[in-house]
């Protein structure tokens, strides 16, 4: 007899505040009795939902107070480690839709008291680059990945026919070599759910462990906070989509408030990105791209001149197809 299905909505919530790229987490159990953060989630419910994405903003704002500005279905993750505890013959197989959600963060915080803000480069701090290379990246991470490609079984193929040599350089911007350790030299940020699968199939996250691809974990210390089941494969996917929407479409103007100042705008893109933006020809950019117009009004600031304060400029949603800011990193 085959398990029921149940179709259930996972919501990465992103929001920024203080220079963090922020999600929503709902601290979940695992079968060994860890606790570890996990996405919000909510079933759907065909009788009282029309739309997936209806089921989904009605229970978020149940449960956590926050309207969802902003929102989009990423794709349906039914991972094997996905089976609750009851038994492989009577426990659900749940198949969740992912969404993207973005919100302006609130003061006084969800309804919920195990829900909380925690910022995304926990679980990922290998894509932050904003102090530069990540020494865990450079000095653990990228040896020991080294190692695996170096030991690619030809019976072995990736579903996308490419070997370990190819997916590793276009995952992590390498360049192509034979031996050693391969330098970084065309670090891409969209790539964040490609760098975490190459490190779940090489054993060197958790998750590998948890679900029983690895015995133990290929590294000493684990790479970042693991998440309740493929939780953080989900919030990886989030953090890509959001990364490349970026250069497109205004979604930034989600996060930020009504009206901000240019430097507010610039450190949220870089936070975002994890990485940082020359100032000048930041500016430069979003003038030329004529997605913000001022307000009127400025920032009292010490220590220096009043900064303006600017807003989105809603008019370039009907001008232009794609408006969005095509950034590139500082130097």
């Amino acid at each position: 007899m085959s398990a029921p299905l149940q179709i259930g909505l996972h919501a990465a919530i992103i929001a920024v505040e203080d220079d963090n790229p922020l999600y929503l987490t709902l601290p979940g159990q695992t079968g060994a009795g860890a606790m570890l953060d996990g996405l919000p989630f909510g079933p759907f419910q065909p009788t009282l939902h029309r739309t997936l994405e209806m089921g989904l903003r009605n229970w978020v704002e149940e449960q956590t107070r926050l309207s969802l500005g902003y929102v989009e279905q990423l794709y349906t993750f039914g991972d094997t480690g996905r089976m609750q505890e009851q038994g492989p013959d009577s426990a659900p197989s749940i198949v969740s839709v992912g969404y993207l959600a973005l919100v302006r963060k609130l003061d006084n915080g969800p309804a919920q008291p195990d829900l909380r803000w925690n910022s995304w480069y926990n679980h990922f701090p290998w894509e932050d680059w904003r102090n530069g290379p990540p020494s865990l990246l450079v000095e653990t991470l990228m040896p020991a990945l080294a190692e695996w490609v170096a030991d690619d079984p030809s019976e072995r193929s990736s579903p996308s026919g490419l070997d370990r040599r190819v997916r590793f350089q276009l995952a992590f911007g390498t360049e192509s070599q034979t031996g050693g350790i391969p330098k970084i030299i065309a670090w891409d940020e969209e790539r964040v759910l490609e760098r975490y699968e190459l490190m779940y199939e090489a054993g060197l996250v958790d998750e590998a462990v948890t679900d029983g691809q690895f015995s133990k974990l290929n590294l000493f210390t684990s790479p970042g906070k693991p998440m309740l089941h493929d939780h953080r494969r989900i919030l990886a996917t989030a953090i890509a989509r959001l990364r490349a929407k970026l250069k497109y479409r205004p979604v930034v103007f989600e996060l930020l408030p009504e009206n901000f100042t240019l430097t507010e705008l610039q450190h949220t893109v870089e936070t975002l990105s994890g990485q940082l933006v020359h100032k000048q020809n930041f500016r430069r950019l979003v003038e030329k791209a004529e997605l913000v117009e001022p307000t009127g009004a400025t920032a009292s600031q010490t220590g220096g001149r009043p900064a303006a304060y600017f807003r989105f400029r809603r008019a370039i949603l009907r001008e232009r197809p794609a408006p969005g800011l095509r950034i590139g990193s500082r130097g």
